[in-house]
């Protein structure tokens, strides 16, 4: 080719790259890419500009070609991405290069809320938990706007940005407080089990706590890499009392060879019902403590849930044995080497259907159960207005035997012969008459317990209430037995002085005379009040209320 040719040809592309100067754009309907500030700025133009200078002017290229470049990228990008995150850009692995900044902040506030979870460790245990549950909060507008500036170190292998957040260690400590319920593990002491007709000794094994206060602070370090990844928590051992089970060993095999027996007292009836549990269930009971076998709770309160809810167990309609009864009365015979725990039968509350002639008063003394108490679990009901058919509530009849119960002494009061009989173990001790309430304030017939003891206690009554105030009488030899309402006690006592200055001897017993106490002769009184023990049944039985026990229809009889 000769050189008139390449200058033709030369003049030729100087002519087309004039027409490209000069051409006007096109008109067209703009879309949301073309109002972006790459396309409303003219940035071809510069593009064209430098091309034709450097094609002039090709021996400048070696000294502007890269700075003019690099300034010309730089000006692209603050055009392109004024209010966009830079391409290729991440937060907590979102691609969020190219985004607005708006549309950036509701991606990663998606993240923190719905996708980013942080699994808690312990052993072979874990749970989940959401950063906010930690306490960590998110600043997703401030993790955005750090992204400026980052032009595009993102290319072509991505650019990572941490997010900013802060720490709320008054929630923190919260959520771990709370887990470190979940996550306690007690330390057990060695125990025992029977294994093919042997006891074997297990040895104690280590418990296991959160330590709240290290877990914080390992976090507080570094609160970025929680952040949906595994953490292993910081826990403490806590070893047993006692690891090794041979030192009681042999009293777990007496138990054996001595059935171990738990008695069922009823005190309504003054009858009982014993259980001898099968070998396995006695082992797994206890446990080795510092200074002797000790329960094992769990153990023992599933064997008496099974006790309650077998029909051929042997206990009354109504009765139950209740596990910390039955955890008391087992320790103690442990503690002091017996082979027979005795515990007290618990009744639930009942229905009572009324017959003709019913009130709330005569329900009372047919059921042995004061009057309030039955006015208190009727709150609804109008026990002076009772029809026949009607169903009245009835508290257990545990409310009248709130103490420890004493199974061997029982006092036994009739009202018909105004006369009463103490026993023990199952022999009369006392017998003699009593005076018990006048038809105005009656004795309240049922099964109730000796509550106190006062060797002088005082009364009144609204009969000796007059302008110049309330008279006010001394009881000898005091020992309360039920409340007729709250505060207001009826029991049985000696001589009585009364606020005149007369005394009220023994000349008055064998019918009744009191205000619903149970009088004795002051000697007498003196007798009963020392041999009776709180928590002594008493028994007073009335043609309303008809003897419960063998001992009462024996007094009953004398």
């Amino acid at each position: 080719m000769d050189d008139s040719q390449n200058a033709g040809r030369a003049r030729q592309r100087q002519k087309a790259r004039e027409r490209r100067r000069n051409r006007q754009p096109m008109v067209a309907k703009k879309t949301d890419a073309e109002t972006s500030p790459i396309l409303t700025t003219n940035w071809r133009e510069i593009i064209y500009f430098v091309n034709d200078q450097l094609h002039q002017h090709p021996m400048a290229i070696k000294v502007i070609s890269v700075p003019m470049l690099l300034l010309v990228v730089l000006s692209v990008v603050n055009l392109v991405f004024g209010g966009r995150v830079p391409p290729n850009v991440f937060i907590m692995d979102q691609p969020l290069g190219g985004m607005p900044y708006t549309d950036a902040v509701e991606r990663l506030e998606y993240t923190w809320t719905q996708d980013t979870s942080i699994r808690l460790i312990v052993n072979d245990r874990y749970w989940i938990a959401t950063p906010t549950e930690l306490g960590l909060e998110l600043d997703k507008i401030t993790s955005v706007e750090a992204t400026n500036g980052i032009g595009l170190a993102g290319l072509p292998f991505g650019y990572w940005v941490d997010p900013i957040i802060s720490v709320n260690e008054d929630a923190m400590r919260q959520y771990f407080e709370k887990l470190a319920t979940d996550i306690y593990i007690a330390p057990s002491n060695a125990r025992y089990e029977w294994n093919e007709g042997v006891v074997q000794g297990i040895l104690g094994q280590d418990g296991i706590q959160l330590d709240v206060n290290a877990t914080i602070e390992n976090i507080l370090q570094q609160p970025l890499e929680v952040l949906g990844s595994d953490v292993a928590l910081i826990t403490t051992m806590i070893t047993p009392a006692v690891r090794q089970p041979d030192t009681y060993l042999p009293l777990v095999q007496e138990m054996l060879i001595t059935p171990f027996e738990v008695v069922a007292y009823n005190p309504f009836d003054d009858t009982r019902v014993t259980f001898t549990p099968q070998p396995q269930t006695i082992v797994s009971w206890f446990e080795a403590g510092e200074t002797g076998l000790v329960i094992r709770e769990p153990q023992l309160i599933d064997s008496i849930n099974a006790l309650n809810e077998d029909p051929t167990s042997g206990l009354p309609d109504g009765a139950y044995l209740n596990s910390e009864d039955v955890q008391s009365a087992v320790q103690q015979s442990i503690t002091e080497g017996s082979m027979q725990a005795l515990t007290t039968m618990r009744f639930y509350p009942t229905i009572y259907e009324v017959v003709a002639g019913d009130t709330g008063f005569k329900i009372s003394r047919k059921t042995g159960i004061p009057f309030f108490l039955i006015e208190e679990a009727n709150p609804d009901t109008d026990l002076s207005v009772l029809s026949p058919g009607d169903i009245i509530n009835l508290p257990s009849r545990d409310v009248t035997i709130p103490l420890p119960v004493v199974a061997d002494k029982r006092i036994i009061v009739d009202l018909e012969t105004q006369s009463m009989v103490a026993f023990e173990d199952g022999q009369v001790v006392f017998s003699w008459q009593i005076s018990s309430g006048i038809a105005e304030a009656p004795t309240s017939p049922g099964i109730y317990q000796i509550l106190n003891h006062e060797p002088v206690a005082y009364g009144s009554s609204y009969t000796l209430c007059g302008d110049a105030g309330c008279g006010q009488w001394e009881l000898n030899w005091f020992m309360g037995i039920y409340e007729v309402v709250p505060g207001l006690v009826n029991g049985f006592h000696g001589a009585v002085l009364l606020p005149n200055g007369a005394y009220l001897g023994g000349n008055n017993v064998g019918a009744p005379y009191t205000l619903g106490c149970v009088m004795s002769q002051d000697e007498q009184a003196k007798q009963l009040y020392d041999w009776a023990e709180l928590g002594t049944i008493v028994e007073i039985i009335s043609d309303e209320f008809s003897p419960k026990s063998d001992l009462a229809r024996r007094a009953f009889d004398l």
